[in-house]
């Protein structure tokens, strides 16, 4: 089904920092819990990311990301979700981050 640009330009898609990464043992499916800085204007959000097959948690820290931050927060267990962090996602589940090319500000927009 076919979005209208209107609907399109209501997923605030941003670019964050992930400041913290954390292991999601509650999880039903292997995941990190993510602390990420989305500028002044967003703040920091938490998430929950499925990306343990391709990704370590020493090379996740300080890395930009590009995430939905205005879905409505999702509870996973005891952890609150408060974005979606967006990949490419392989035939057996494995995420491909979306993120810059480049270091740039954290809270720009995705358009």
């Amino acid at each position: 089904m076919d979005l209208t640009w209107s609907e399109f330009e209501r997923v605030e898609m941003r670019v964050g920092t992930i400041l913290e990464v954390n292991d999601f043992p509650e999880a039903r499916k292997p995941a990190y819990q993510l602390t990420i800085d989305f500028g002044a204007a967003i703040g920091i959000r938490k998430t929950s990311a499925q990306i343990t097959k391709r990704y370590q948690k020493e090379e996740l820290k300080n890395r930009q990301i590009v995430a939905v931050v205005n879905f409505p927060k999702k509870q996973i267990g005891k952890f609150m979700s408060e974005c979606l962090v967006l990949g490419a996602v392989g035939d057996e589940g494995d995420v491909i981050l979306l993120a810059p090319d480049f270091k740039i500000e954290n809270g720009l927009r995705i358009g």
